[in-house]
Parts: structure tokens; C-alpha cells; sequence
């Protein structure tokens, strides 16, 4: 089955109350494990994921032609800029184009510009190119797209657009990542991991995460960093992957 919705929120369990512990995105695919009342049991294709979602009607998978390269796409009734309507698709979202008219492509029944798509194959030689795009974007557990996000979806989600496999939690990421590096030999794309949660260096010296107790994704010092988890939460670096 295939997400036909911006963005659902994926349950720890078969309930409102429960925690979003992931997000599918647009376009994204998805096994039905089984029915519970209202709700159903999925597991994400991507990940591997598993967890809850509200039953809705979801058409068959379907072949996807273009993803979303931009923060966010804007969304049009109509192949025209006066015609935007309220939704978006985040960055990754995957759609299958079925006309074009100027510079817009139609999915479904909506439309999106044509500068805000790449083809569905395209990678980028940097795989967190545009992460900045994402400063200040809300952190939310469970998150994956531009209304909200946490540490490691923001990893995750590059990955994903760049056609690459990618684990959900930040445990399993650094589990994943082999190459070891020591801190004083950091530098661009390395991730930076600590029991939960993991970041990404911009450079040598500064990195970029969706920081909770920020409650937004920030940009700051490695040392800065390193110094006020270990304050706050009494965690130490478990250590830092090269991804290339």
C-alpha cells in the first residue's frame, strides 16, 4: 500500500494517546500487518518500521517518478501560482507525475511546481546537501518532515532521498555505520552519536540536530554540544561514524 496523505503519524499502539514513533511521508510504501478495530498494524517498507495507523482507504503501491527536493512543495487545485491550496509535501516525498502543463506536473488530482521536484533516481554527490534548510524547524519525537522532526529522521530522511537504506532510531543508526573516527579528525557529514541521539557535523567544528530540550533544530559548536549534553544529561559521546 501507498501513503496518500502529506504526512501520518505513525503509534507505538492502536490509539491517539499512544506516541508517534515515526511518520510515513507521501509516496512512501507500507505492508499491512493486520486490522485492530479503527486502526491498522503497518510496516514501513523504507525501515522496516512497525507501529500503528488510523484505517483509511490506501490505494496499491504505484510507481513514483519524482520526490520532493525542497524544505517543502506547495500544493495547487490548479497549474497556476493564484490556485495554492493549504497542503504541502515535505522534503522526500514521492509522487508519480501524470501531466504537465508549463512549468507544473500533476500527481493525483493536485498539482506541484516543477522546480521543487528532482527525478526519482537522482542522488546528491553530498548526501546532506540542504540540511540547513531544516534550521529551526520544530523538533517533534517521532518526526520526519518540515512541521516537525527529530534527531534521527533529520538523518534519515537525507538518506532516504538519496535512495539510500537507513535505520529509523539513532541506536540502530550508529550500530549501521562502521568507520570509526576520533573527534579531533572530524569533519563534514560525520555523525556524532550519543545514547539516543545523534548529530551531524556541517564542518569541523559546529554540527546541526533536532535538539529537544531546544525544542527546534539548531546549529551549534561540536564542543558547545558535547559539553552541554554531558551537563544536562550526563551522557558522553558513544562515538562518531564517517557515512563516506
Amino acid at each position: 500500500m501507498i501513503t496518500n496523505l502529506p504526512v501520518i503519524d505513525v503509534y507505538k499502539k492502536a490509539s491517539l494517546k499512544s506516541e508517534t514513533v515515526t511518520q510515513l511521508l507521501y509516496g512512501e510504501t507500507f505492508n499491512k500487518i493486520k486490522k485492530v478495530g479503527n486502526w491498522i498494524k503497518i510496516k514501513n517498507d523504507l525501515d522496516k518500521y512497525e507501529g500503528f495507523i488510523k484505517r483509511k482507504k490506501f490505494p496499491k503501491n504505484q510507481t513514483n517518478t519524482h520526490k520532493v527536493f525542497k524544505l517543502y512543495a506547495q500544493l495547487y487545485s490548479k497549474p497556476k501560482l493564484k490556485n495554492k491550496i493549504k497542503q504541502k509535501l515535505s522534503f522526500g516525498s514521492r509522487i508519480k507525475i501524470i501531466e504537465k502543463s508549463g512549468f507544473f506536473y500533476k500527481f493525483d488530482d493536485l498539482w506541484v511546481a516543477k522546480r521543487d521536484l528532482k527525478k526519482i533516481n537522482y542522488k546528491t554527490k553530498n548526501n546532506f546537501k540542504n540540511i540547513l534548510n531544516f534550521s529551526n524547524t520544530k523538533y517533534s519525537w517521532g518526526g520526519k518532515s518540515y512541521k516537525g522532526i527529530d534527531c534521527s529522521g533529520l538523518v534519515q530522511i537525507f538518506f532516504n532521498f538519496n535512495n539510500k537504506y537507513c535505520p529509523r532510531d539513532a541506536n540502530d543508526q550508529f550500530k549501521l555505520f562502521k568507520q570509526r573516527v576520533k573527534i579531533s579528525d572530524i569533519k563534514k557529514n560525520d555523525l556524532i552519536f550519543w545514547k539516543g541521539h545523534v548529530a551531524i557535523a556541517i564542518s569541523k567544528k559546529k554540527l546541526i540536530h533536532a535538539y529537544g530540550p531546544f525544542k527546534r533544530t539548531v546549529v551549534m559548536t561540536i564542543k558547545s554540544t558535547i559539553d552541554r549534553i554531558y551537563k544536562t544529561a550526563h551522557l558522553k559521546v558513544l562515538g562518531v561514524r564517517r557515512i563516506n
